[in-house]
Protein backbone atom coordinates (compact mmCIF):
# COMPACT_ATOMS: atom_id res chain seq x y z
CA UNK A 1 0.00 0.00 0.00
CA UNK A 2 2.49 2.50 1.00
CA UNK A 3 4.55 1.65 -2.64
CA UNK A 4 1.18 1.64 -4.07
CA UNK A 5 0.84 5.51 -2.61
CA UNK A 6 4.04 7.08 -3.54
CA UNK A 7 3.99 5.59 -6.93
CA UNK A 8 0.62 7.74 -7.02
CA UNK A 9 2.64 10.65 -5.46
CA UNK A 10 5.65 10.17 -8.02
CA UNK A 11 2.99 9.65 -10.83
CA UNK A 12 1.30 13.55 -9.53
CA UNK A 13 4.79 15.07 -8.96
CA UNK A 14 5.59 14.31 -12.81
CA UNK A 15 2.29 15.53 -14.09
CA UNK A 16 2.62 18.14 -11.81
CA UNK A 17 6.37 19.54 -13.14
CA UNK A 18 5.19 18.50 -16.94
CA UNK A 19 2.17 20.93 -16.20
CA UNK A 20 4.78 23.82 -14.85
CA UNK A 21 7.17 23.24 -17.82
CA UNK A 22 3.97 23.54 -20.45
CA UNK A 23 2.59 26.85 -18.76
CA UNK A 24 6.56 28.49 -19.17
CA UNK A 25 6.91 27.66 -22.34
CA UNK A 26 3.35 28.97 -23.18
CA UNK A 27 3.96 32.19 -21.33
CA UNK A 28 7.21 32.36 -22.81
CA UNK A 29 6.06 32.02 -26.46
CA UNK A 30 3.15 34.55 -25.63
CA UNK A 31 5.42 37.24 -24.55
CA UNK A 32 7.56 36.28 -27.78
CA UNK A 33 4.65 36.83 -29.95
CA UNK A 34 4.27 40.13 -27.72
CA UNK A 35 7.44 41.82 -28.27
CA UNK A 36 7.82 40.70 -32.12
CA UNK A 37 3.86 41.83 -32.86
CA UNK A 38 4.64 45.40 -31.32
CA UNK A 39 8.01 45.81 -32.97
CA UNK A 40 6.77 44.65 -36.46
CA UNK A 41 7.11 47.27 -39.14
CA UNK A 42 9.36 49.37 -36.99
CA UNK A 43 13.15 47.69 -36.88
CA UNK A 44 14.68 48.21 -40.16
CA UNK A 45 18.04 47.32 -41.74
CA UNK A 46 20.65 50.38 -41.24
CA UNK A 47 20.64 51.66 -44.72
CA UNK A 48 16.59 52.23 -44.55
CA UNK A 49 15.79 52.75 -40.91
CA UNK A 50 13.89 56.70 -41.42
CA UNK A 51 15.89 59.55 -39.43
CA UNK A 52 14.94 60.52 -35.95
CA UNK A 53 16.34 62.76 -33.89
CA UNK A 54 18.49 60.52 -30.91
CA UNK A 55 20.24 57.14 -31.35
CA UNK A 56 19.50 55.37 -28.11
CA UNK A 57 22.47 53.00 -27.79
CA UNK A 58 21.93 50.71 -24.92
CA UNK A 59 24.18 49.08 -22.64
CA UNK A 60 26.39 46.18 -22.42
CA UNK A 61 29.55 44.73 -21.21
CA UNK A 62 32.88 46.53 -20.51
CA UNK A 63 36.17 45.09 -20.11
CA UNK A 64 38.36 45.96 -17.13
CA UNK A 65 40.28 49.07 -18.21
CA UNK A 66 36.99 50.22 -19.99
CA UNK A 67 36.85 48.78 -23.52
CA UNK A 68 33.79 48.12 -24.58
CA UNK A 69 32.88 44.54 -25.39
CA UNK A 70 32.26 43.29 -29.13
CA UNK A 71 28.54 43.46 -28.54
CA UNK A 72 29.01 47.08 -27.39
CA UNK A 73 31.39 48.43 -29.58
CA UNK A 74 29.41 47.15 -32.39
CA UNK A 75 26.50 49.29 -31.19
CA UNK A 76 28.12 52.20 -31.17
CA UNK A 77 29.26 51.44 -34.48
CA UNK A 78 25.88 51.89 -35.92
CA UNK A 79 25.45 54.95 -34.38
CA UNK A 80 28.40 56.54 -35.30
CA UNK A 81 27.14 55.75 -39.08
CA UNK A 82 24.25 57.15 -37.85
CA UNK A 83 25.11 60.00 -37.09
CA UNK A 84 27.41 60.83 -40.05
CA UNK A 85 24.57 60.08 -42.72
CA UNK A 86 22.81 62.46 -40.96
CA UNK A 87 19.74 59.92 -39.59
CA UNK A 88 20.55 61.21 -35.54
CA UNK A 89 21.50 64.38 -35.11
CA UNK A 90 22.44 63.68 -31.34
CA UNK A 91 23.53 60.08 -29.29
CA UNK A 92 21.96 58.85 -25.65
CA UNK A 93 24.11 56.11 -24.62
CA UNK A 94 22.16 54.41 -21.42
CA UNK A 95 24.15 51.63 -19.64
CA UNK A 96 25.00 50.72 -16.21
CA UNK A 97 27.38 53.05 -13.56
CA UNK A 98 25.95 51.47 -10.29
CA UNK A 99 29.46 50.78 -8.90
CA UNK A 100 32.30 53.11 -9.08
CA UNK A 101 34.86 51.03 -11.37
CA UNK A 102 31.96 49.71 -13.60
CA UNK A 103 31.24 52.68 -16.26
CA UNK A 104 29.28 51.93 -19.57
CA UNK A 105 28.02 55.16 -19.93
CA UNK A 106 31.70 56.52 -19.69
CA UNK A 107 33.08 53.72 -21.69
CA UNK A 108 30.93 54.58 -24.38
CA UNK A 109 31.54 57.93 -24.76
CA UNK A 110 35.48 57.58 -24.44
CA UNK A 111 34.72 54.95 -27.75
CA UNK A 112 32.63 57.56 -29.62
CA UNK A 113 34.72 60.21 -28.86
CA UNK A 114 37.89 58.17 -30.10
CA UNK A 115 36.05 57.25 -33.06
CA UNK A 116 35.35 60.69 -34.52
CA UNK A 117 31.79 62.00 -32.52
CA UNK A 118 31.97 64.98 -31.01
CA UNK A 119 31.54 64.97 -27.33
CA UNK A 120 28.28 67.60 -27.59
CA UNK A 121 26.91 65.08 -29.78
CA UNK A 122 26.60 62.40 -27.03
CA UNK A 123 24.00 62.33 -23.73
CA UNK A 124 24.63 60.14 -21.07
CA UNK A 125 22.11 58.21 -19.16
CA UNK A 126 24.04 56.47 -15.64
CA UNK A 127 20.90 54.49 -14.39
CA UNK A 128 20.33 52.80 -17.23
CA UNK A 129 20.33 49.36 -15.55
CA UNK A 130 17.97 47.53 -18.13
CA UNK A 131 16.01 48.01 -21.00
CA UNK A 132 13.05 48.81 -19.54
CA UNK A 133 14.97 51.31 -17.69
CA UNK A 134 16.73 53.08 -20.71
CA UNK A 135 13.74 53.36 -21.96
CA UNK A 136 11.74 55.12 -19.67
CA UNK A 137 14.44 57.01 -18.53
CA UNK A 138 14.84 58.12 -21.94
CA UNK A 139 11.49 59.67 -22.28
CA UNK A 140 10.81 60.73 -18.72
CA UNK A 141 14.43 62.19 -17.27
CA UNK A 142 15.80 63.29 -21.49
CA UNK A 143 12.55 64.31 -22.61
CA UNK A 144 13.16 61.46 -26.30
CA UNK A 145 10.14 61.59 -27.82
CA UNK A 146 11.35 59.96 -31.03
CA UNK A 147 14.98 57.71 -31.48
CA UNK A 148 16.42 54.80 -32.96
CA UNK A 149 17.07 51.95 -31.11
CA UNK A 150 20.07 50.42 -31.77
CA UNK A 151 21.30 47.00 -29.80
CA UNK A 152 22.03 43.58 -31.37
CA UNK A 153 19.44 41.56 -33.55
CA UNK A 154 18.07 39.18 -31.08
CA UNK A 155 17.35 42.16 -28.54
CA UNK A 156 16.40 44.25 -30.83
CA UNK A 157 12.32 43.58 -30.90
CA UNK A 158 12.40 43.76 -27.24
CA UNK A 159 14.26 47.13 -26.69
CA UNK A 160 12.17 48.67 -29.76
CA UNK A 161 8.85 47.37 -28.13
CA UNK A 162 9.60 48.71 -24.45
CA UNK A 163 10.92 51.99 -25.54
CA UNK A 164 7.32 52.36 -27.56
CA UNK A 165 5.48 51.15 -24.55
CA UNK A 166 7.26 54.01 -22.46
CA UNK A 167 6.04 56.70 -24.75
CA UNK A 168 8.95 56.93 -27.23
CA UNK A 169 8.03 56.72 -30.91
CA UNK A 170 11.13 53.98 -31.73
CA UNK A 171 12.52 52.14 -34.66
CA UNK A 172 15.27 50.05 -34.15
CA UNK A 173 18.55 48.96 -36.03
CA UNK A 174 19.97 45.53 -34.48
CA UNK A 175 23.48 44.59 -35.31
CA UNK A 176 24.60 40.64 -36.70
CA UNK A 177 27.77 41.16 -37.11
CA UNK A 178 29.04 39.63 -33.85
CA UNK A 179 27.21 36.58 -34.26
CA UNK A 180 31.20 35.44 -35.02
CA UNK A 181 31.48 35.50 -31.70
CA UNK A 182 29.60 31.96 -31.43
CA UNK A 183 29.25 30.76 -27.80
CA UNK A 184 28.29 34.39 -26.27
CA UNK A 185 25.96 34.93 -28.84
CA UNK A 186 24.20 32.03 -28.04
CA UNK A 187 24.20 32.22 -24.88
CA UNK A 188 22.57 35.78 -25.17
CA UNK A 189 19.96 34.68 -27.01
CA UNK A 190 19.32 31.77 -24.40
CA UNK A 191 18.60 34.62 -22.05
CA UNK A 192 16.44 36.17 -24.12
CA UNK A 193 13.78 34.48 -23.91
CA UNK A 194 13.43 34.81 -19.87
CA UNK A 195 14.27 39.02 -20.63
CA UNK A 196 11.03 38.77 -22.89
CA UNK A 197 9.18 37.41 -19.43
CA UNK A 198 10.84 40.22 -17.35
CA UNK A 199 9.69 42.94 -20.49
CA UNK A 200 5.85 41.48 -19.97
CA UNK A 201 6.08 42.10 -16.38
CA UNK A 202 7.88 45.55 -16.24
CA UNK A 203 5.02 46.70 -18.12
CA UNK A 204 2.13 45.56 -16.42
CA UNK A 205 3.46 46.99 -13.36
CA UNK A 206 4.09 50.08 -14.72
CA UNK A 207 7.33 49.91 -12.55
CA UNK A 208 9.92 53.57 -11.84
CA UNK A 209 13.12 53.04 -13.03
CA UNK A 210 15.62 52.28 -10.16
CA UNK A 211 16.56 55.86 -10.32
CA UNK A 212 14.35 58.85 -11.57
CA UNK A 213 15.48 61.94 -10.23
CA UNK A 214 15.80 65.31 -12.08
CA UNK A 215 15.19 66.13 -15.87
CA UNK A 216 17.96 66.36 -17.81
CA UNK A 217 18.63 69.01 -20.99
CA UNK A 218 21.73 67.43 -22.18
CA UNK A 219 19.61 65.59 -25.44
CA UNK A 220 18.41 68.83 -26.22
CA UNK A 221 21.84 70.40 -25.82
CA UNK A 222 23.68 67.81 -28.16
CA UNK A 223 20.43 68.50 -30.58
CA UNK A 224 21.42 71.75 -30.57
CA UNK A 225 24.86 71.58 -30.83
CA UNK A 226 26.37 73.02 -34.18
Amino acid sequence: MNRLRRSRWVRRGLVAGALAVALGVLTSAGAELWTRGTAHGHVYAEADVPAAPVALVLGAQVYPGGSPSPFLAARLDIAKRLLDAGKVRAILVSGDHSRWEYDEPGAMEVYLIAHGVPASRIALDYAGFDTYDSCARANRIFGVKQAIVVTQSYHIDRAVTLCRTQGIDATGVGDDTVRIYEQPWRNSVVRERGAVLKAVADVVSHRDPVFLGRQETTVQEALAAP
